[in-house]
């Protein structure tokens, strides 16, 4: 069979700085934020009171209810909602979809060959709070025959599938927020392995509610230094980072085997070149400090691309903006690349601009990346108020400080991208643009 290779034909965003691939990069490109004020009553004797949703009003914005039916909205939770509004920008955006947004307007391909793998990191919270709410005070005649359906990780792809005819594999990773990583990292080994030609692949993630905020904050893991000034909050790298800020929305991205979209015509916007996977074996919820997880994960992603350090031009960190999990990945990639500097390479976090989005951040911020390679850039990070004296070696890419993707024209761009989630399961991508 020989090896298939796996390219980018298709990328769908869902996010706190409004929908769509490019309007997204326009706003990372001059440095905005999506992160505000959560404003409603229930979240006022909270620690933190910041998130980033995604905008119901103004350029980019999304309202859920102008986009589906009232049973549509019944059958699948907001986050289900999202993975399907960006896998529609996907699919158009691969030209797979042609016309109007359903099944029989998807262009002729083999639907038993094009497979689904959407992930989730954790469940709606609020909708099973309410849910047994309504069970106690209102009994079971009352309890939502849709309940099991919303709150399923796996309905996600479900939705999807059903929605298109799409009947290859049909996966939902949910490794917290590693989740969208994997998710792609799968889909790209379906594709490899000939169990499909084309995959919709990503996370998604909608858990802003009070609840899930208690309860992040229980774990200290959100910032809550900064609630009165939202766009400040997530800040990775920065010395006084003091937890990350939650985020919402979908990342959803068409990968066709290179045969197949040239055969088509399809735009190819980057190639999956490796994927590597690990665990910590080390706590529920800190990494490793000594950063040897990630590290492994990343080595085994270049093992993968037959790739060496050398040839990686731009590292996508994970870099919540927690204490202890941004000064564990930079200790991993100076084991990586053997050097204090990491060799110059430069290294970027958007999540100063969208937050942390959990299951849906891995695959939000490689489409992210691939949308600035395609523009001739790489990502940036908010400007860092204070860099912290760990990191002050390293090449941050900045809003004000914005590089090209490549000073050697001849040189190919290979990123590696990062994600790691609770429990120490570690992600790594290698991507070529």
């Amino acid at each position: 069979m020989g090896t298939r290779r796996v390219v980018v034909t298709g990328m769908g965003l869902v996010t706190p700085l409004g929908i769509g691939s490019e309007f997204v990069w326009e706003r990372i490109s001059r440095g905005e934020s999506g992160i505000r004020a959560l404003t409603d009553p229930k979240y006022s004797k909270l620690p933190c009171r910041v998130a980033g949703k995604v905008p119901e009003e103004g350029p980019g914005s999304l309202r859920l209810e102008e986009r589906f039916n009232e049973a549509q909205r019944r059958a699948a939770s907001k986050g289900i909602l999202f993975a399907l509004v960006a896998a529609e920008e996907a699919l158009q955006q691969s030209k797979l979809l042609i016309g109007k947004d359903d099944a029989t307007n998807i262009s002729s391909v083999d639907k038993e060959r094009v497979g689904v793998a959407v992930g989730m990191g954790m469940l709606d919270l609020q909708d099973i709070q309410d849910t047994g709410s309504i069970l106690d005070e209102k009994g079971y005649s009352r309890v939502s025959p849709y309940f099991i359906p919303r709150v399923l990780p796996n309905l996600a792809a479900g939705q999807i599938s059903i929605k298109y005819g799409l009947q290859g594999p049909n996966h939902c990773a949910s490794t917290a927020c590693a989740t969208g990583a994997h998710s792609i990292g799968d889909a790209f080994n379906f594709i490899r392995l000939n169990y499909a030609d084309v995959m919709l692949c990503g996370g998604t993630e909608s858990s802003i509610n009070p609840l899930s905020i208690a309860a992040f904050c229980r774990l200290r893991a959100l910032s809550t230094k900064f609630n009165d000034q939202p766009t400040l909050s997530s800040r990775p790298f920065d010395a006084h980072r003091d937890g990350f800020v939650m985020g919402e929305g979908a990342g959803i991205l068409v990968l066709e085997e290179l045969n197949s979209a040239l055969e088509r015509g399809a735009t190819i916007f980057g190639e999956i070149l490796g994927y590597g996977m690990s665990g910590d074996g080390h706590h529920l919820t800190a990494a490793r400090e000594d950063g040897r997880g990630a590290l492994r994960a990343m080595e085994m992603a270049l093992k993968d691309a037959q790739l060496t350090p050398e040839d990686i031009s731009y590292v996508n960190c994970h870099a919540t903006s927690t204490p202890i999990g941004d000064k564990a990945e930079i200790a991993a990639l100076r084991q990586l690349f053997k050097s204090e500097t990491l060799n110059g390479v430069p290294v970027s976090s958007t999540k100063g601009n969208h937050g942390h989005l959990l299951g849906a951040a891995g695959a939000v911020e490689v489409i992210i990346a691939l949308t600035a390679f395609n523009n001739g850039q790489l990502p940036p990070s908010i400007d860092i108020p204070e860099v912290d004296k760990n990191f002050e070696n390293i090449k941050m890419v900045t809003a004000s400080k914005s590089l090209v993707v490549q000073d050697n024209p001849n040189k190919r761009v290979v990123a590696l991208k990062n994600s790691f989630g609770f429990g120490g399961t570690n992600a790594s991508l290698c991507i070529g643009a």
